[in-house]
């Protein structure tokens, strides 16, 4: 266990308080993980939705960025954290007020880079949008005294 999947577990059981913008951003957290992989299922709400009913595509991508957080910390190595430092999406389909079930796998690591796809899908299986991007690996910030 590394400081980021005990994380990923104490999220999951309710025993961590996730970071303001999870609420701010109507975010939500992760269902369940594994080596290499995140996921959940999240459902819109009516606050972030655009005046038509679907979703604004940035907020997509919010979620794609956070899933792709969530996927690279179960491989990350302890004493090591890591940021964003490139995220693209792709839309297939127009995201409306029903749940997606959005997955992310890291697909490729490196001791620097963390290389990581993102799907969102709605339960009945229909692809909306695919997400793509990297984490570059840094040693753990030193903590202030």
């Amino acid at each position: 266990m590394t400081w980021a999947t005990d994380r990923l577990d104490a999220l999951i059981a309710g025993d961590a308080e996730p970071p303001p913008v999870v609420a701010t951003l109507r975010l939500g957290l992760v269902d369940a993980w594994g080596e290499g992989w995140a996921r959940k299922r999240w459902e819109s709400h009516p606050a972030i939705m655009n005046g038509d009913g679907s979703m604004f595509g940035g907020y997509i991508a919010a979620l794609a960025d956070q899933m792709m957080a969530f996927a690279a910390m179960t491989v990350v190595e302890d004493a090591r954290a890591y940021r964003t430092t490139d995220l693209q999406v792709r839309f297939f389909r127009l995201g409306r007020a029903h749940p997606l079930l959005i997955e992310g796998r890291v697909v490729a690591r490196s001791t620097s880079l963390i290389h990581v796809e993102v799907e969102f899908r709605r339960e009945d299986g229909d692809l909306v949008a695919k997400a793509s991007g990297q984490q570059f690996v840094t040693p753990f910030p030193a903590q202030s005294p």
